[in-house]
C-alpha cells in the first residue's frame, strides 16, 4: 500500500523539507484587505511581516476551500491508496473538518484525518514521524498508532507580547486578553482541549521565558532522547538564543529553529516565542 502524508501550511515546513520527504501541502490564507495570499506560496514570512508594519488593516486570515482539499485528494487519488492528513487543531481552525469533508467527495483513496490539536512546528513533529514512517512502508494503521504515542509525550508552550491579536481573532478569551493588557502580564500560554488558554500568567518576558525553559529541561533531565523545535515570530534571535542556552547544557540534543509564518502570526503577533518538544 501506497501512502502519501498531507498536511496543511501551518506546520512551517520549509520547502526543502518537504520535497525530501514527498510530504503535500494545502495552504491556508492571509488577507490584507482585498489581497488574499497562499501562505508559504504567495507571500513568504519576511513579506508578511514587512506588509504588517507597513498597513494600518489587521489581516484576516481563511482556511482552504472543500474544492481545493478536494482537488488535492484526487490528484493524490492517482499515486496513492491512501493518504495521513496532518491538521492544525481544530478548536482555532476549521481545517481538519474541510479535510474530513473533502474525504467523502473523493473516490479511490483512503482518507485519515489526524487532528493535531497544536500549530506550527509541534504540528509539524506529527507531520516528519508520519513521513518518515510512509517511507518505510509503514500501513496508515501503523502510522496512526506512531501518532499517538507522540502525542503522549508532545508539548508546547508559547508566549506573546501582547495579547491583542489573539484576543481581536476570537483565538483566546476576551477578558483573559483584557486581564493580561491591564496587569502586563507576559501569560505562558498553550493548547488544552484543542483550543489557547494560559498556562500561568507571568508578570515579565523574562520570567515566561525562564519558566517555560525551566519545563523543557525538566523532561530533558530524565534522561530520554528529545526532539525540540525553538519557534519564533520574525524575532529569530530570540529562538536562537533558547537554542544556544538549551544546547549549552544538553549539547546531543536534536534541535532546530522554525517560525511562526504568516496565519499564526497574525493571532500571535510579531515578537512571539514559542518551544515544543517531544520524546523520540
Amino acid at each position: 500500500m501506497k501512502v502519501a502524508v498531507m498536511t496543511d501550511s501551518t506546520a512551517y515546513i520549509p520547502a526543502h523539507i518537504r520535497d525530501e520527504y514527498t510530504i503535500h501541502m494545502v495552504p491556508l490564507n492571509v488577507i490584507f484587505g482585498d489581497e488574499s495570499y497562499q501562505e508559504e506560496i504567495d507571500i513568504t514570512n519576511e513579506e508578511f511581516y514587512q506588509k504588517v508594519q507597513e498597513t494600518e488593516n489587521f489581516p484576516k486570515t481563511s482556511q482552504p476551500s472543500i474544492g481545493y482539499i478536494t482537488n488535492k485528494l484526487e490528484e493524490l487519488a492517482k499515486d496513492y491508496d491512501a493518504v495521513i492528513s496532518i491538521h492544525l487543531s481544530s478548536g482555532i481552525s476549521g481545517t481538519y473538518q474541510a479535510v474530513v469533508s473533502a474525504a467523502e467527495m473523493v473516490e479511490g483513496i483512503d482518507v485519515y484525518a489526524y487532528d493535531s490539536e497544536l500549530s506550527a512546528m509541534a504540528q509539524g513533529f506529527y507531520v516528519l514521524e508520519a513521513a518518515e514512517a510512509a517511507k518505510l512502508g509503514r500501513t496508515p494503521a501503523d502510522i496512526l498508532e506512531r501518532l499517538n504515542v507522540v502525542s503522549q509525550s508532545i508539548r508546547a508552550y508559547f508566549m506573546v507580547d501582547d495579547l491583542t491579536n489573539l484576543q481581536r481573532g476570537g483565538r483566546l478569551n476576551g477578558a483573559q486578553a483584557l486581564v493580561g493588557s491591564i496587569l502586563q502580564v507576559k501569560p505562558v500560554l498553550h493548547f488544552v482541549d484543542k483550543v489557547i488558554v494560559p498556562f500561568e500568567k507571568i508578570r515579565t518576558r523574562k520570567k515566561a521565558l525562564s519558566r517555560i525553559m525551566g519545563m523543557l529541561e525538566e523532561d530533558a533531565s530524565i534522561g530520554k532522547d528529545v526532539k525540540v523545535v525553538f519557534i519564533h515570530a520574525n524575532n529569530e534571535q530570540a529562538a536562537v538564543s533558547l537554542q544556544d542556552e538549551f544546547l549549552a547544557k544538553y549539547p546531543t540534543a536534536d534541535t532546530s529553529i522554525s517560525y511562526f509564518g504568516p496565519v499564526i502570526g497574525t493571532h500571535l503577533g510579531e515578537g512571539a516565542v514559542g518551544v515544543g518538544w517531544y520524546v523520540k
